[in-house]
C-alpha cells in the first residue's frame, strides 16, 4: 500500500507526529462514539426529553462547527502544537461537566466542549496526514480505520463500566475518557513542530478555494453525510430501546458491530483507494449507505437488522476520508480550507440530531429516524453531481 511507502521514508521525528495522530484518532473515536452509548443513560439518570437529547448531540456538532473555524485560524498565530493542545482541553472540562451535574444548560455547554475538541483533532490530524501523504486517499482511510477502532470499542467500555458499577457506570467511561483525554495532550507536547505556525504564515490565508466548484461539491457530501452520521451514531441506541426492539446491552453491541464493519470498510478502501477511481468509491459507498439504511428502518427482525447494521457501516466507511482526499490539492495549497469545509460539513451534523429529536416527540421515534433518508438522498445527488464532473478535468483553482 502506498502509505508504507511514505511511511518509510519519514524521518524519526515524523513518523513521531504520524504516531501520534495515529493513537490520539483512535481516542478521539472513542469519546466521539461514546456519546451515542452515554446518551440514553444520561437522559435516564436526568430525566431529559428527547428533544433536550437531541440538542445535547447537535450541541456536539455545534462545538465541532466552531472548531472549524477556531482550529483553522488558531494555528496561524500560535503554532499548531500549542493551538491542538489548548484545543484538545476541552474534552476534560466536557466529560467532568457531564459527570459533575445534570442541568441542561451546563449539559448543553459540556457537548458542546467535547465537540469543540473533536473538531480540532480531526482538522489537525486529516491535515497533517494529507500533507504528509501526499493526499493519499489510502493513507487517510487507514488514519480514519484507526478513528473507527476507537469507536467500536466505546460501547464495549459503557457496558464494562456500567457491569461494575450498575447505573453509575457510564461516569466510570468518561473518567477514562478524560485520562486519555490527558494523555493525548501530553503525547501532542512532544511533537517537534513549533516552527510550522510560522511557515503557515507565509502561506495564502486567502478564501478562494471557496469559488472552486469541485471543493463547493465536495462540502455538500460532507454536509448531507454528516447529517447522517451524526444522527445515526448519536440515536441508533436510543432507536432501538425506545422502539423495544431489543435489550441496551444488546443495542450497544450494535453500536460496537457498526464501527467494526466501518473498520473494516476503511481498510478496504485503504487498500483499493489508489488503485480504484475516488468517484467510484463515492458513487457505490453512497447507494450502499441509502440501501442498507432502509433495510435497517424496515425491519425489527435482530438477524436482519444485525445484517443491515453491517451492510451500513461498510458502505459508510469510505465516504468521509474519500471525500477530503478529493480535493486534497486545495487542502494543501490552503490552510484555511480543511477548517471550511469541516465546518461546512459540520453544520448538517448540528441540524439534523435536533430535527430527529423534534419529530420523534411530535411523531414517535421512526418518524425521526426516518428523516435521515432524506440527507442520504441528497448526499447521493452530490455524489452525482461529482461524479459528473469527470470529464470536464477541472484545475484545482479553477473559479466559477
Amino acid at each position: 500500500m502506498k502509505n508504507q511507502s511514505f511511511y518509510t521514508q519519514l524521518s524519526k521525528d515524523q513518523k513521531y507526529v504520524l504516531n501520534c495522530c495515529f493513537f490520539v484518532f483512535a481516542v478521539n473515536g472513542l469519546y466521539a462514539m461514546i456519546l451515542g452509548s452515554l446518551l440514553p443513560l444520561i437522559s435516564m439518570e436526568y430525566g431529559l426529553s428527547n428533544t433536550v437529547s437531541g440538542g445535547l448531540i447537535s450541541a456536539h456538532q455545534v462545538g465541532n462547527l466552531i472548531s472549524g473555524f477556531i482550529a483553522g485560524v488558531l494555528p496561524l498565530y500560535l503554532g499548531r502544537k500549542k493551538s491542538i493542545i489548548f484545543l484538545c482541553s476541552f474534552v476534560v472540562m466536557g466529560f467532568l461537566i457531564m459527570i459533575l451535574t445534570g442541568n441542561p444548560v451546563l449539559l448543553i455547554l459540556g457537548f458542546l466542549f467535547t465537540g469543540l475538541s473533536r473538531g480540532s483533532i480531526s482538522n489537525f490530524n486529516n491535515t497533517m496526514v494529507n500533507e504528509v501523504s501526499n493526499s493519499s486517499p489510502a493513507a487517510l482511510n487507514v488514519l480514519h480505520s484507526i478513528f473507527a477502532v476507537g469507536a467500536l470499542t466505546s460501547p464495549f467500555l459503557v457496558i464494562v463500566s456500567t457491569n461494575i458499577s450498575g447505573e453509575l457506570g457510564w461516569k466510570i467511561a468518561a473518567s477514562v475518557i478524560i485520562v486519555l483525554a490527558i494523555i493525548s495532550m501530553l503525547l501532542f507536547s512532544r511533537m517537534k513542530i513549533d516552527n510550522t505556525g510560522k511557515k503557515i504564515e507565509k502561506k495564502n490565508k486567502s478564501y478562494e478555494f471557496l469559488k472552486n466548484r469541485s471543493f463547493g461539491i465536495s462540502a455538500g457530501i460532507m454536509f448531507f453525510y454528516l447529517c447522517a452520521e451524526a444522527t445515526i451514531n448519536g440515536w441508533m441506541v436510543k432507536y432501538f430501546i425506545d422502539s423495544n426492539i431489543m435489550t441496551i446491552e444488546y443495542a450497544q453491541m450494535l453500536a460496537s458491530l457498526l464501527w467494526l464493519v466501518i473498520l473494516a470498510g476503511r481498510l478496504t478502501c485503504a487498500f483499493w483507494g489508489d488503485k480504484v477511481s475516488k468517484k467510484v468509491l463515492l458513487l457505490t459507498t453512497s447507494c450502499g449507505t441509502a440501501a442498507f439504511y432502509l433495510l435497517l428502518l424496515s425491519t425489527h427482525n435482530l438477524k436482519v437488522i444485525t445484517l443491515a447494521i453491517m451492510g451500513l457501516g461498510f458502505s459508510m466507511a469510505g465516504i468521509y476520508p474519500t471525500t477530503i482526499s478529493t480535493v486534497g490539492d486545495i487542502i494543501k495549497a490552503y490552510p484555511m480550507a480543511m477548517g471550511v469545509l469541516l465546518m461546512l460539513g459540520g453544520i448538517g451534523a448540528i441540524i439534523m440530531p435536533i430535527i430527529t429529536g423534534a419529530l420523534s416527540d411530535a411523531f414517535g421515534i421512526l418518524a425521526g429516524m426516518g428523516a435521515i433518508v432524506g440527507a442520504i438522498v441528497l448526499m447521493i445527488i452530490c455524489v452525482i453531481l461529482n461524479v459528473s464532473r469527470k470529464k470536464e478535468h477541472v484545475n484545482c483553482f479553477e473559479k466559477l
